[in-house]
């Protein structure tokens, strides 16, 4: 295969990354309408649950690749829902530390069960090899692009 055409199917790839995304936030966005959430705070959600520890907005941003005035709104949205703890930061005075309250456990926990109850029905067409081949994949596209 010549490096044009590689470079075509790179292209399609991509373009084929950008339709599954938005076609992945309208799926979130459906299954975390029960708990009166939507896929972007879901993954806010997710970033801290994740995290070994309270998250800033700007390690939260990092985490999920966007930039820190589109985390500090919906941070700022999913506080006033009452989701959200803050605690004074040790190393910076500005950056709160940021961890699920109660509640916003609670919505995790039940979205995180929903999630894999949706990634077994989702997953029943493709071999695990695949499935690990295009994360593999994925991955090393990911780290082509990072800072």
């Amino acid at each position: 295969m010549s490096k044009a055409d590689k470079s075509e199917v790179f292209t399609n790839v991509i373009l084929e990354i950008f339709k599954l995304g938005g076609l992945l936030i309208s799926e979130g966005d459906q299954l975390s309408k029960e708990y009166g959430t939507t896929s972007a705070r879901w993954k806010v959600l997710g970033a801290i649950a994740l995290a070994d520890s309270p998250q800033t907005v700007s390690q939260i941003a990092k985490t999920m690749g966007l930039s820190r005035q589109a985390v500090q709104r919906l941070v700022d949205v999913i506080s006033k829902e009452g989701l959200l703890e803050f605690r004074a930061n040790p190393v910076h005075k500005k950056a709160r530390l940021i961890s699920l309250s109660d509640s916003g456990m609670d919505i995790y926990a039940k979205l995180d069960k929903k999630q894999v109850r949706w990634a077994k029905d989702n997953s029943l067409n493709f071999s695990k090899k695949d499935l690990q081949t295009t994360l593999s994949v994925l991955k090393d596209v990911s780290r082509q692009f990072e800072p």
